[in-house]
């Protein structure tokens, strides 16, 4: 791992175990929370568009427009936050922003009212992740730093974004209207910045002893920041996984339900279940798949799992077996989503010092959503109207190829898996 020369260790400031664990999970849960509100509209769009009298045009255009400012903000805010040193105060207040603009959405009363206020939403919550990942580097041990990672980002947003999402708002709105079913997606989020702020001590990150070049505001200290962090090998590995994966996640979010129904002649409660069972499996691989790579690795686990993850494709095309045999090659398939919190924070985290730590979470992941979520969805509905629905489909086989032969370019950071090597 690369230590910046003169850098206080993190250890020094850790806390206990208990406290560890809180953490962790109020950071789970406030991601989950994001996860509802970013979700929340295209669950409640069959209620939103006719209303509004949108086109698919204007519903994809928000959609991407919202993944464009989430992007942005993820590299800003980050930065900001690895300035000013105090994350838990910008994380509450990106919190209680994202709460508002859920009651904005609400109040939209045309595609342009409603294109704002997720634009101002995709700003407010570009910069939770980042935040957050960084304040799980600096509390938690790194012996345990990758089951944590991967629980503060997929157990929540699994649970809430996946489960939740569908059936409480969607329930809602047919009783109470769409418009309160998203002040309904607000409120858990005050709830949450409440916790963060009473239960989460101020950790600021650590300074290294000698001012380094990225230390200095501004803009053109923002892109040497970058620079500098895209010298170290494993960060543009990790960018470059980031982009192709969060392009096969994106893609398979948009058209695989329309796949399996258009085309494979599953119904729409089949097809749902089904999409279902990926956050299931985004919820177990949330543990298991980080805890395994604490075990045995970063590397092998981010080599292996793209390769796996063309099952899902390819048995959405060829599997013809029964209903339950497809939801279990769509488990195993979208064990992929296992690893994003590792090429996003874990192994950034272990290649750069803890000061940048923030920095580069939000060049990871940036790149990934400005890159792969809105260019992704994009050309896959250009091939889709050439080739029709299966071509997002080998889309998707490609991208996660090629996402396994780059991470073969990684080099190891697991600290367990270091020190048996040392000794």
């Amino acid at each position: 791992m690369q230590v910046a020369q003169g850098e206080a260790p993190a250890t020094a400031s850790r806390r206990s175990g208990g406290y560890q664990t809180l953490v962790v999970g109020l950071l789970s849960l406030n991601f989950g929370i994001v996860f509802f509100d970013r979700n929340a509209l295209n669950f409640l769009m069959t209620f939103v568009k006719p209303e509004l009298g949108l086109s698919n045009t204007q519903v994809g255009f928000i959609a991407g427009a919202f993944a464009f400012t989430w992007a942005i903000a993820a590299f800003g805010i980050s930065r900001m936050s690895d300035l000013m040193g105090n994350r838990k105060l910008l994380l509450v207040i990106c919190t209680l922003a994202f709460c508002a603009c859920s009651f904005l959405t609400g109040l939209a009363g045309s595609f342009l009212m409603l294109l704002g206020a997720r634009l101002l939403m995709g700003v407010a919550e570009g910069g939770v992740m980042p935040i957050s990942h960084a304040m799980v580097a600096s509390e938690v041990a790194p012996e345990h730093r990758g089951l944590a990672q991967g629980v503060a980002q997929n157990l929540g947003s699994s649970f809430f974004g996946s489960f939740l999402a569908p059936i409480v708002l969607v329930w809602f709105a047919q009783q109470y209207g769409w418009r309160e079913a998203f002040y309904l997606a607000g409120i858990p989020g005050i709830l949450s910045a409440l916790l963060i702020w009473i239960l989460i001590k101020d950790n600021p990150p650590p300074r290294p002893v000698q001012k380094a070049p990225d230390e200095r505001g501004g803009f053109s200290a923002w892109l040497q920041a970058v620079g500098h962090a895209l010298k170290i090998r494993n960060i543009w590995v990790c960018v470059v996984l980031g982009v192709l994966l969060v392009a096969y996640l994106v893609i398979c979010w948009a058209f695989m339900q329309l796949f399996l129904t258009q085309v494979r002649g599953y119904s729409e409660g089949e097809a749902g279940l089904l999409m279902g069972v990926l956050g299931l499996s985004a919820m177990f691989c949330s543990f298991f798949v980080a805890w395994l790579s604490d075990r045995i690795g970063r590397r092998p686990i981010m080599m292996a799992t793209p390769f796996i993850a063309v099952v899902l494709p390819l048995a959405a095309i060829y599997f013809t077996g029964s209903f339950w045999a497809m939801a279990v090659l769509f488990f195993v398939g979208w064990s992929v989503n296992g690893i994003f919190p590792l090429f996003m924070a874990t192994v950034p985290s272990e290649s750069v010092p803890a000061s940048q730590a923030a920095t580069v979470f939000g060049l990871c992941m940036g790149s990934c959503e400005i890159l792969g979520g809105v260019l992704g969805p994009f050309f896959a509905g250009i091939a889709a109207d050439a080739y029709g629905q299966i071509a997002p489909l080998w889309m998707m086989t490609g991208l996660a190829i090629v996402a396994g032969f780059v991470a073969m370019f990684l080099k190891e950071t697991a600290p367990a898996v270091l020190a048996r090597r040392a000794a």
